[in-house]
């Protein structure tokens, strides 16, 4: 499967990052170094690296998930208080290599977001649930399937399903496909290509890859991590230039 390549990233960031770090609480260790990162409509961010060089970390760090130690992040040019983070994460979405899966059904799972405070103004479309599961190769009966009782793959289509029909802005995609089979990892490029499909030039994302065949198939900028340190060409004179465009 091949992924677009033909929109060009326009307009200022979506999300700006500005020198966020992280280190360990316990032993004081820096995880992340310094990083910088500008997100913009229309580009498909790939990020490479070791094992255990700070990937994860940076990317929980961008969605806000655990608490910086230096540094901050705008969304579209403003900083984002504690109070508004809920919302942040409405347009930021963060998926995980293991998704976790609430009891019950599929519907049951993607039905729980609407239960949250930040999305009282919206209401689960089931339609358009089957639909995205459609996408996905899931036959009519996915929806009543029990989370228990899927594999690796299928839940984390149900999980990616769960954040695609928010329709959120921007997807951080810490190694969705990892540990999965070749037709699953497949479902789960069509699913997020239809996703940024539907409104290329107001959506991006971020995807970090241990595949360097993946890498190059989603992304038109790519950026590398070594040791906690982003090679990034916007992060200067931190870091070197590793970007190359497609």
């Amino acid at each position: 499967m091949t992924m677009p390549h033909n929109t060009t990233p326009t307009d200022a960031p979506i999300v700006d990052a500005h020198d966020i770090v992280r280190r360990d609480a316990t032993r004081g260790q820096t995880l992340l170094q310094p990083a910088r990162i500008a997100i913009r409509p229309g580009e498909r961010i790939a990020i490479t690296g070791p094992s255990g060089s700070g990937k994860s970390v940076f990317m929980r760090a961008l969605a806000l998930l655990d608490p910086l130690d230096g540094g901050e992040v705008r969304w579209r040019g403003k900083r984002i208080a504690r109070a508004t983070i809920p919302r942040y994460r409405r347009h930021v979405a963060y998926i995980r290599q293991r998704p976790a899966l609430l009891d019950g059904t599929v519907e049951d799972n993607l039905r729980y977001p609407y239960t949250l405070h930040a999305y009282r103004d919206v209401r689960f479309d089931r339609a358009r649930a089957a639909a995205l599961a459609s996408q996905a190769g899931r036959s009519s009966d996915f929806l009543d399937r029990f989370a228990s009782e899927l594999s690796g793959g299928e839940a984390q289509i149900a999980a990616l399903i769960r954040v695609l029909q928010l329709e959120p802005d921007v997807l951080l995609l810490d190694e969705p496909t990892a540990s999965l089979d070749p037709e699953s990892a497949l479902a789960i490029e069509g699913l997020v290509r239809a996703w940024f499909d539907a409104a290329p030039r107001a959506r991006a994302w971020l995807w970090v890859s241990h595949d360097p065949a993946q890498a190059a198939r989603v992304n038109n900028r790519h950026l590398t991590m070594r040791a906690g340190v982003l090679d990034n060409p916007h992060a200067a004179p931190l870091a070197h230039v590793t970007e190359s465009s497609r």
